[in-house]
């Protein structure tokens, strides 16, 4: 059965504010409503294996989301960060943060995260996927005329891949091409499909 079938008797709910993650959403021919604002303290211990920091972070999300899930309901949330140097890239704070991030970017080899969780009244799984993404020398002038025209402050890595820093400066991907975007569609597809296939038959 079709995902879009099986999920006419569940309430999909996407708890997340980057248009990125509803376009691709749609895109896919799945309904959805879209959770209302709510604060999470998005802090990870400083122990923690930057590989699972992502993951992490969307299962500290769905725990934050302040509504009871009702029978029906699937909330989904994600997270994504930006590994470079063995450094973890959030949003960056300010200007000056985004050019030093895409100075770190340029020219080198980095891998993108995302972490997503999907959760119901009674169950939750969790899981992640990587993306390698290559980028070319950037220059100062290129990184400004980035910054001041896109105002990369909502994106992990102060980048987005579908803008047009990922036109001119991205000479590779191994891996999801929208895994990097803020969801790794495919791989949801399929796990959110096996979820509710599951779901189902615990509820028999």
């Amino acid at each position: 059965m079709l995902l879009h079938n099986l999920l006419e008797s569940y309430n999909l709910i996407l708890a997340s504010a980057s248009p990125r993650r509803r376009q691709l959403l749609e895109q896919s021919g799945l309904k959805f409503t879209l959770a209302p604002k709510f604060e999470c303290d998005e802090h990870y211990p400083a122990t923690m294996p930057a590989c699972d920091v992502a993951e992490y972070l969307s299962q500290l999300k769905s725990k934050a989301y302040p509504k009871a899930l009702q029978r029906g309901d699937i909330l989904l949330t994600a997270d994504t960060v930006v590994i470079a140097q063995n450094t973890i890239l959030g949003k960056p704070a300010d200007r000056e943060d985004a050019v030093r991030m895409l100075n770190m970017l340029s020219g080198c080899e980095h891998t993108v995260i995302t972490g997503v969780t999907m959760r119901t009244e009674s169950t939750i799984k969790s899981f992640s996927v990587a993306s390698k993404v290559f980028f070319r020398d950037i220059t100062d002038e290129e990184i400004d005329y980035y910054i001041d025209n896109y105002r990369p402050f909502d994106k992990a890595g102060a980048y987005g891949i579908q803008e047009w820093i990922g036109y001119v400066a991205i000479e590779g991907i191994e891996g999801s091409f929208f895994n990097v975007m803020g969801l790794p569609i495919q791989r949801l597809y399929v796990e959110l499909g096996d979820f509710i296939t599951t779901n189902l038959q615990n509820c028999k």
